[in-house]
C-alpha cells in the first residue's frame, strides 16, 4: 500500500482573485476624485473667497466706524470765515483765545492757510492756485476727559467773533453712523446670499453623487446597512471637498487683503490715500479679521458636510 502521509501536508495551490475585485471592495462609496468633485471645489473656493471679502469688508467698516466715533467725539472745530475788511489772521487768533482755557478744552490746533488748502486737494486736485479763493480757517479743539458744554463757547463766539462758527460734529457723527450701519447691513446681505448660493451648489452636487450611485445606495439600504454609515460616507467626502475649497478661497482672500494693505502703504503720501485710510483704516484687518476668514473657511467645510449628510438622510428615509 502507498503511504499517503507524505502527501497530507500538500495543499492545492490557491488561486488569487484578480486585484480589480480587491480594489472594488476597498473603493469608497463616493469617488474621491472626479470632474464633479473638482468643479465643486472650485465653486466652494469662489464662494468662500466672496464670503471672506464680504466679512473682511464688514470688519474694516466696523473698525473704521469705531475710529471715526472715537476721534470725532473727542474733537470740535471752529470755522473762521474770511470777511471783507477783516484780518482773518486776527480773527483766528481771537477765536483761539476765546476757546483756550475753557473747561473741557485740553488743547487746540490752528490750521494755517497751507494746511487749509491741503484739505481741499482730494476734491479740487493738487497743484492748484487757491490763493484767490475765500478758504475758511479751522481751529480744532481737543477735548479732555471731562464733559464739555458747547453752549457757552457758541455764545461767546457769536458776541465777540461773529464770523467764527463752532461745529460739534454731531450731524457728521449721525451720518457716519448711519452710513456704517448701511454698509454693514449690505455686507451681511451679500454674505448670506453667498452662503445660500454655496448651499445650493452643494445640494445639487450631493444629489448628483447619489444619482450616480443610486443602485449601490438602494442595495446597501435594503440589505440592512445603517443610514449613519451611508450618510457618513457622503459626509466625509464632502467635508474633504469643503476643506480644500475653503482653504483655497480663504487663503486667496487673506492674500487679497494683505496685497491691498501693501498697495495702500505705497501711496500713503497722497491726499486720496489719506481719505481712503480715514474711511477704511489702510485695509489692515489685524488678527481678528484674518481669524474671522479662517473661521469662515472651516465653517464652509462643516456646512458642506452637514448639507450633504442631511440630503442623504432624507433620501434614505424616503426608501423606508
Amino acid at each position: 500500500m502507498i503511504d499517503a502521509a507524505p502527501f497530507r501536508d500538500m495543499r492545492a495551490p490557491q488561486r488569487e482573485g484578480p486585484p480589480v475585485a480587491s480594489l472594488r471592495r476597498n473603493m469608497p462609496l463616493v469617488p474621491a476624485e472626479s470632474i464633479a468633485g473638482r468643479a465643486l471645489i472650485t465653486v466652494i473656493a469662489i464662494m468662500t473667497f466672496l464670503a471672506s471679502l464680504a466679512a473682511g469688508s464688514g470688519v474694516l467698516v466696523g473698525q473704521a466706524s469705531r475710529g471715526w466715533t472715537q476721534s470725532v467725539s473727542r474733537e470740535m472745530t471752529i470755522q473762521v470765515k474770511p470777511v471783507a475788511g477783516h484780518d482773518i489772521e486776527a480773527d483766528v487768533r481771537r477765536a483761539a483765545d476765546l476757546a483756550r482755557g475753557l473747561p473741557g478744552v485740553a488743547g487746540l490746533r490752528i490750521f494755517d492757510k497751507a494746511q487749509s488748502e491741503h484739505l481741499l486737494e482730494p476734491w479740487l486736485g493738487a497743484g492748484l492756485d487757491l490763493g484767490s479763493l475765500p478758504i475758511p480757517r479751522l481751529i480744532v479743539l481737543e477735548l479732555g476727559p471731562e464733559r464739555f458744554d458747547p453752549a457757552p463757547l457758541r455764545q461767546i463766539l457769536a458776541e465777540r467773533a461773529p464770523n467764527a462758527l463752532l461745529d460739534d460734529h454731531r450731524l457728521w457723527m449721525e451720518r457716519l453712523a448711519a452710513m456704517a450701519r448701511a454698509l454693514v447691513g449690505l455686507v451681511t446681505l451679500i454674505f448670506a446670499l453667498v452662503l445660500m448660493a454655496m448651499g445650493l451648489a452643494v445640494t445639487f452636487a450631493t444629489r448628483g453623487a447619489m444619482a450616480g450611485n443610486r443602485e449601490i445606495l438602494d442595495v446597501l439600504h435594503f440589505v440592512g446597512a445603517e443610514d449613519r454609515f451611508i450618510a457618513g460616507q457622503f459626509q466625509r467626502h464632502f467635508l474633504w471637498l469643503g476643506l480644500r475649497g475653503g482653504c483655497i478661497g480663504g487663503g486667496c482672500a487673506m492674500g487679497a487683503f494683505a496685497f491691498s494693505g501693501m498697495v495702500s502703504g505705497l501711496f500713503a503720501n497722497s491726499a486720496q490715500a489719506d481719505q481712503i485710510e480715514a474711511m477704511f483704516g489702510g485695509f489692515g484687518l489685524g488678527v481678528i479679521g484674518y481669524l474671522a476668514i479662517a473661521v469662515i473657511a472651516v465653517g464652509v467645510a462643516l456646512l458642506t458636510a452637514a448639507i450633504s449628510r442631511t440630503i442623504v438622510f432624507r433620501h434614505l428615509r424616503s426608501l423606508a
